[in-house]
């Protein structure tokens, strides 16, 4: 139980903690000109693969991407899918906060709050609920 939990925070983490980061290494791709449409994809090419502030971020949230298709052989898919997707939400929110960006409304904070308990909601009834049969 605590493995499979652990597990999905992970992944959530690995995925919304580096979305933040591989929005912010990648911000300066649009200053990148060219003269037409092939010599402006190879620059964007260059520019992503020679940015450490963009691929190490990307390396970690592809590190989730795998670690998650590993899970998907042990886990329970109905409970795997929307745990990890709604956590790396929260995840995202709270780096994104950290980082500087904009902040947040109350209606995201709400809706955190909403996720969380859904979350939890769905691990008590998978791992900590007990029949009575």
């Amino acid at each position: 139980m605590i493995y499979e939990i652990a597990s999905l925070l992970t992944v959530a983490a690995l995925w919304g903690c580096t979305n933040p980061l591989i929005k912010r290494g990648s911000k300066d791709i649009v200053k990148v000109k060219a003269d037409n449409c092939i010599a402006q994809f190879f620059l964007e090419l260059k520019y992503l693969f020679t940015n450490y502030k963009y691929l190490l971020p990307m390396g970690l949230n592809q590190l989730g991407s795998v670690l998650y298709f590993v899970l998907l052989q042990s886990l329970d898919l109905s409970l795997m899918v929307p745990v990890a997707n709604s956590l790396t939400f929260v995840f995202t929110a709270i780096t994104g906060k950290y980082l500087g960006e904009q902040s947040a409304g109350q209606k995201t904070y709400l809706g955190m709050i909403f996720i969380l308990m859904g979350t939890l909601l769905c691990c008590y009834d998978k791992y900590l609920s007990f029949s009575v049969t």
